[in-house]
């Protein structure tokens, strides 16, 4: 219970993910599938202030979406999806309390669009930091997970796969094994702190300085595979790519990492060549150039988004990479990120 007059501060943080091999393979279509990704930060944060009665807005709900400079006031309910839909339906699938007032704080350092699974970082964290209001249950990571993807296929209506929120929600190196879409099992590649080291010092992100977003080319590609009796073998490499990746990072193997990763793009490329887009494919050239044994278009691909590189053994070149995009278009974007050991983390501030 909550005093009157007194504010608890509820925190939550959840990473997004990169370098998703066996990504189009967590999606119903599919209806089996294996991913394999990484969880990084940025993270995104959610921080909520919660008291009794109404806010000095005048309304139970506050919400300030930081990254828009957008702060608005939830009048009525039930909650129109209006102004930020993810954040309001991640809002009105809790059971909240009815006598306290919420502001609800969101902010990330990664860039809207970038195909990393912000919007799932984000609903991942929200959820779990809403999750410490309600009185006489909590969810696990992988429940919140799985409710941060009814937010969006329920909820909002929309294609989504899995994966994203998983990574979100657990963290670190993840090997996803969807048995039955949307159920799967998740298990964290656990390696040595020198493999991890290394991974995280030969990666790179890169934000092709325009968001992704669903796309015509990703209507075709679902409409190909929700026809009866539909063709899914080129669905089988994006597995393997999952599969691959897994091993080679067990065997501290990052050639056969970054080859993974490549075969993996090449099997993205084959499902519509518009999921490889011109500006991916003079990033990958340009790492190529620099040493890049591996590169792998971030989400479903497509215009904008993202692309995670892994580079060889010298730190130098990878530099010289980085101060290479800029004159190669001044749009390009190096995301410094850093390997996340921890998922959704949910804390009460003092």
């Amino acid at each position: 219970m909550i005093a009157r007059g007194t504010t608890r501060v509820i925190n939550a943080t959840a990473p997004i993910r990169i370098c998703d091999l066996g990504g189009w393979t967590d999606t119903w279509f599919a209806e089996q599938g294996l991913v394999f990704n990484i969880g990084v930060y940025p993270y995104a944060e959610v921080q909520i202030r919660v008291s009794h009665g109404r806010g000095e807005d005048g309304g139970r709900i506050t919400i300030n979406a930081e990254n828009f400079g957008d702060r608005y006031v939830i009048h009525r309910l039930p909650i129109e999806y209006d102004k930020h839909p993810l954040i309001e339906a991640c809002v009105d699938i809790m059971e909240l309390p009815t006598d306290l007032s919420f502001e609800v704080n969101l902010y990330s350092n990664a860039p809207a669009g970038c195909s990393t699974g912000t919007s799932a970082a984000v609903s991942v964290a929200l959820l779990g930091a809403l999750d410490l209001l309600t009185p006489g249950r909590r969810m696990t990571p992988h429940e919140v997970a799985s409710m941060a993807h009814r937010v969006e296929t329920e909820k909002l209506g929309l294609q989504c796969g899995i994966q994203d929120q998983l990574c979100s929600a657990y963290g670190g190196i993840c090997f996803i094994e969807m048995h039955q879409y949307p159920h799967a099992s998740v298990s964290q590649v656990q390696v040595p702190n020198s493999v991890w080291w290394e991974l995280e010092r030969r990666l790179a992100l890169v934000f092709v300085g325009k968001s992704h977003s669903s796309s015509e080319v990703h209507g075709k590609v679902i409409a190909n595979f929700e026809r009866q009796g539909a063709d899914k073998s080129a669905l089988a490499p994006l597995r393997s790519a999952a599969r691959d990746g897994k091993n080679a990072l067990y065997s501290g193997d990052f050639d056969g990492l970054g080859r993974a990763m490549a075969a993996n793009t090449d099997a993205q490329r084959a499902l519509h060549p518009a999921l490889v887009s011109a500006e991916a494919d003079s990033i990958i050239a340009l790492a190529k150039e620099h040493g890049a044994v591996g590169w792998k278009v971030n989400g479903a691909g497509g215009e904008g988004g993202s692309v995670t590189l892994l580079f060889g053994p010298e730190s130098e070149r990878k530099r010289a990479f980085i101060a290479g995009l800029a004159p190669l278009n001044p749009a390009f974007q190096s995301i410094p990120i850093y390997l996340s050991r921890f998922g959704l983390r949910q804390w009460e501030g003092v």
